[in-house]
Protein backbone atom coordinates (compact mmCIF):
# COMPACT_ATOMS: atom_id res chain seq x y z
CA UNK A 1 0.00 0.00 0.00
CA UNK A 2 1.17 3.18 -1.10
CA UNK A 3 2.31 5.67 2.05
CA UNK A 4 2.68 8.86 -0.39
CA UNK A 5 -0.25 11.07 0.88
CA UNK A 6 -1.35 12.41 -2.60
CA UNK A 7 -2.79 8.99 -2.98
CA UNK A 8 -4.93 9.00 -0.26
CA UNK A 9 -8.69 9.68 -1.15
CA UNK A 10 -8.97 12.58 1.59
CA UNK A 11 -6.45 14.18 0.94
CA UNK A 12 -7.17 14.60 -2.82
CA UNK A 13 -10.54 15.66 -2.23
CA UNK A 14 -11.05 16.82 1.25
CA UNK A 15 -12.37 20.19 0.21
CA UNK A 16 -15.46 18.59 -1.28
CA UNK A 17 -15.51 16.32 1.26
CA UNK A 18 -15.88 18.52 4.40
CA UNK A 19 -17.98 21.18 2.53
CA UNK A 20 -20.40 18.36 1.08
CA UNK A 21 -20.46 16.57 4.78
CA UNK A 22 -20.98 20.86 6.29
CA UNK A 23 -23.51 21.01 3.98
CA UNK A 24 -25.81 18.12 4.58
CA UNK A 25 -25.24 18.48 8.37
CA UNK A 26 -26.18 22.00 7.78
CA UNK A 27 -29.28 20.80 5.81
CA UNK A 28 -30.43 18.38 8.26
CA UNK A 29 -30.05 20.78 11.25
CA UNK A 30 -32.42 23.25 9.59
CA UNK A 31 -35.62 20.46 8.49
CA UNK A 32 -35.27 19.29 12.40
CA UNK A 33 -35.54 23.21 13.63
CA UNK A 34 -37.70 24.21 10.80
CA UNK A 35 -40.39 21.40 10.84
CA UNK A 36 -40.56 22.16 15.35
CA UNK A 37 -40.57 25.66 14.40
CA UNK A 38 -43.25 25.69 11.60
CA UNK A 39 -45.53 23.00 13.93
CA UNK A 40 -45.50 25.51 16.59
CA UNK A 41 -46.88 28.18 14.01
CA UNK A 42 -49.64 25.41 13.23
CA UNK A 43 -50.61 24.63 16.63
CA UNK A 44 -50.41 28.35 17.88
CA UNK A 45 -52.97 29.46 14.54
CA UNK A 46 -54.79 26.12 15.45
CA UNK A 47 -53.73 24.12 12.51
CA UNK A 48 -52.53 20.50 12.68
CA UNK A 49 -48.82 19.59 13.10
CA UNK A 50 -46.88 17.66 10.13
CA UNK A 51 -44.83 14.89 10.36
CA UNK A 52 -40.85 15.26 9.50
CA UNK A 53 -42.42 13.90 5.93
CA UNK A 54 -44.97 15.78 5.47
CA UNK A 55 -42.88 18.86 6.01
CA UNK A 56 -40.13 17.78 3.99
CA UNK A 57 -42.45 18.28 1.23
CA UNK A 58 -44.38 21.62 2.51
CA UNK A 59 -44.20 25.02 1.31
CA UNK A 60 -42.09 26.06 4.27
CA UNK A 61 -39.21 23.79 3.98
CA UNK A 62 -39.64 24.56 0.18
CA UNK A 63 -39.33 28.25 0.60
CA UNK A 64 -36.55 28.20 3.07
CA UNK A 65 -34.23 25.88 1.36
CA UNK A 66 -34.16 27.28 -2.57
CA UNK A 67 -33.93 30.88 -1.26
CA UNK A 68 -31.11 30.06 -0.42
CA UNK A 69 -30.16 28.09 -2.95
CA UNK A 70 -30.95 30.45 -5.82
CA UNK A 71 -29.04 33.03 -4.57
CA UNK A 72 -25.80 31.15 -4.03
CA UNK A 73 -26.19 29.56 -7.54
CA UNK A 74 -26.86 33.04 -8.85
CA UNK A 75 -24.06 34.76 -7.03
CA UNK A 76 -21.72 31.95 -8.53
CA UNK A 77 -23.18 32.11 -12.21
CA UNK A 78 -22.83 36.14 -12.43
CA UNK A 79 -19.15 35.31 -11.09
CA UNK A 80 -18.05 33.19 -13.48
CA UNK A 81 -19.26 35.37 -15.92
CA UNK A 82 -18.36 38.74 -14.85
CA UNK A 83 -15.03 37.60 -14.38
CA UNK A 84 -14.70 36.83 -17.94
CA UNK A 85 -14.17 40.66 -18.73
CA UNK A 86 -14.52 42.70 -15.72
CA UNK A 87 -11.24 43.44 -13.74
CA UNK A 88 -9.77 44.59 -11.03
CA UNK A 89 -6.98 46.09 -10.00
CA UNK A 90 -4.95 44.33 -7.01
CA UNK A 91 -7.97 41.81 -6.59
CA UNK A 92 -6.68 38.24 -6.23
CA UNK A 93 -9.90 37.39 -8.18
CA UNK A 94 -9.13 39.45 -11.39
CA UNK A 95 -7.26 38.33 -13.88
CA UNK A 96 -4.47 40.83 -15.22
CA UNK A 97 -5.03 43.57 -16.17
CA UNK A 98 -3.10 43.14 -19.63
CA UNK A 99 -1.90 39.48 -20.45
CA UNK A 100 -3.58 37.09 -21.73
CA UNK A 101 -4.28 34.51 -18.87
CA UNK A 102 -3.45 30.90 -19.05
CA UNK A 103 -7.86 30.61 -18.95
CA UNK A 104 -8.22 32.51 -22.19
CA UNK A 105 -5.92 30.32 -24.62
CA UNK A 106 -7.58 28.25 -27.33
CA UNK A 107 -8.41 24.81 -26.48
CA UNK A 108 -5.92 21.84 -27.85
CA UNK A 109 -7.49 18.80 -29.15
CA UNK A 110 -3.81 16.92 -29.16
CA UNK A 111 -3.30 17.07 -25.52
CA UNK A 112 -3.03 13.31 -24.47
CA UNK A 113 -5.47 14.32 -20.83
CA UNK A 114 -7.69 16.84 -22.17
CA UNK A 115 -11.39 16.71 -21.90
CA UNK A 116 -13.27 14.14 -24.55
CA UNK A 117 -15.35 17.29 -25.81
CA UNK A 118 -12.03 19.25 -26.61
CA UNK A 119 -10.57 16.56 -28.49
CA UNK A 120 -13.98 15.77 -30.56
CA UNK A 121 -14.44 19.85 -31.28
CA UNK A 122 -17.59 21.44 -32.73
CA UNK A 123 -20.55 22.38 -31.04
CA UNK A 124 -19.33 19.76 -28.07
CA UNK A 125 -16.23 21.95 -27.53
CA UNK A 126 -18.55 25.02 -28.02
CA UNK A 127 -20.66 23.99 -25.43
CA UNK A 128 -18.11 22.46 -22.86
CA UNK A 129 -16.62 25.80 -23.19
CA UNK A 130 -19.39 27.35 -21.32
CA UNK A 131 -20.77 24.59 -19.40
CA UNK A 132 -19.55 26.18 -16.29
CA UNK A 133 -21.25 29.01 -16.20
CA UNK A 134 -24.32 27.06 -18.05
CA UNK A 135 -24.90 24.60 -14.92
CA UNK A 136 -24.85 27.56 -12.32
CA UNK A 137 -27.63 29.18 -14.35
CA UNK A 138 -29.96 26.42 -14.94
CA UNK A 139 -28.85 25.40 -11.29
CA UNK A 140 -30.59 29.37 -10.16
CA UNK A 141 -33.03 28.98 -12.56
CA UNK A 142 -34.30 25.33 -10.78
CA UNK A 143 -33.90 26.50 -7.41
CA UNK A 144 -35.65 30.16 -8.25
CA UNK A 145 -38.19 28.22 -9.53
CA UNK A 146 -37.89 25.65 -6.10
CA UNK A 147 -38.26 29.03 -4.02
CA UNK A 148 -41.26 29.80 -6.08
CA UNK A 149 -43.06 26.95 -5.57
CA UNK A 150 -42.27 26.79 -1.92
CA UNK A 151 -43.41 30.66 -1.41
CA UNK A 152 -46.49 30.28 -3.21
CA UNK A 153 -47.48 27.25 -1.68
CA UNK A 154 -46.32 28.10 2.09
CA UNK A 155 -48.55 31.54 1.44
CA UNK A 156 -51.52 30.12 0.71
CA UNK A 157 -51.93 27.84 3.47
CA UNK A 158 -51.08 30.69 5.49
CA UNK A 159 -54.31 32.40 4.05
CA UNK A 160 -56.21 29.16 5.00
CA UNK A 161 -54.78 29.14 8.40
CA UNK A 162 -56.08 32.48 8.85
CA UNK A 163 -59.60 32.16 7.15
CA UNK A 164 -58.00 34.25 4.12
CA UNK A 165 -58.86 32.99 0.17
CA UNK A 166 -55.89 31.52 -1.54
CA UNK A 167 -54.80 33.47 -4.49
CA UNK A 168 -52.98 32.81 -8.07
CA UNK A 169 -49.97 32.82 -8.58
CA UNK A 170 -49.85 35.97 -10.92
CA UNK A 171 -51.46 37.42 -8.04
CA UNK A 172 -48.55 35.90 -5.48
CA UNK A 173 -45.99 37.56 -7.73
CA UNK A 174 -47.76 40.78 -7.03
CA UNK A 175 -47.62 39.95 -3.32
CA UNK A 176 -44.09 42.03 -2.19
CA UNK A 177 -42.81 38.89 0.33
CA UNK A 178 -41.93 36.88 -2.30
CA UNK A 179 -39.95 39.59 -3.70
CA UNK A 180 -38.77 40.30 -0.03
CA UNK A 181 -37.29 37.47 0.34
CA UNK A 182 -35.39 37.07 -2.95
CA UNK A 183 -34.04 40.21 -2.44
CA UNK A 184 -32.75 39.83 0.73
CA UNK A 185 -30.65 36.71 -0.40
CA UNK A 186 -29.05 38.67 -3.37
CA UNK A 187 -28.20 41.82 -1.74
CA UNK A 188 -25.70 39.58 0.80
CA UNK A 189 -24.37 37.27 -1.84
CA UNK A 190 -23.33 40.49 -4.17
CA UNK A 191 -21.58 41.94 -0.89
CA UNK A 192 -20.22 38.48 -0.05
CA UNK A 193 -18.54 38.82 -3.67
CA UNK A 194 -17.57 42.31 -3.36
CA UNK A 195 -15.59 41.54 -0.34
CA UNK A 196 -13.29 39.21 -1.61
CA UNK A 197 -12.74 41.04 -4.52
CA UNK A 198 -11.87 44.15 -2.75
CA UNK A 199 -10.09 42.99 0.73
CA UNK A 200 -7.93 40.45 -1.43
CA UNK A 201 -6.49 43.46 -2.96
CA UNK A 202 -5.22 44.81 0.90
CA UNK A 203 -5.29 41.58 2.58
CA UNK A 204 -3.69 38.51 2.86
CA UNK A 205 -3.81 34.76 3.73
CA UNK A 206 -0.67 32.67 4.11
CA UNK A 207 -1.47 29.11 1.84
CA UNK A 208 -5.12 30.16 0.66
CA UNK A 209 -5.83 29.96 -3.30
CA UNK A 210 -7.62 32.86 -3.12
CA UNK A 211 -5.53 35.17 -1.68
CA UNK A 212 -2.29 36.86 -3.63
CA UNK A 213 1.06 35.76 -1.98
CA UNK A 214 1.66 37.45 1.49
CA UNK A 215 4.77 39.71 0.21
CA UNK A 216 3.05 41.08 -3.27
CA UNK A 217 2.57 44.27 -3.71
CA UNK A 218 -1.38 45.48 -3.21
CA UNK A 219 -1.77 46.57 -6.61
CA UNK A 220 -0.31 43.58 -8.04
CA UNK A 221 -3.56 41.77 -10.11
CA UNK A 222 -4.05 38.30 -10.07
CA UNK A 223 -2.61 35.39 -8.23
Amino acid sequence: MSTNKTDRFLYRNGLSVVFVSLFFVALVAQALFGWKQHNQELEELGGTALSLGQYLTSGHFFSATFENFQSEFLQMAMYVVLTISLRQIGSAESKDLVKQEEVDREPDPRKEDAPGPVKRGGWRLRLYAHSLSIAFILLFLVSWVGHLYGSFTDFNDQQMLHGKPQESLAEFLAEPEFWFETFQNWQSEFLSVASIVILSIFLRQKGSPESKPVDAAHMETGK
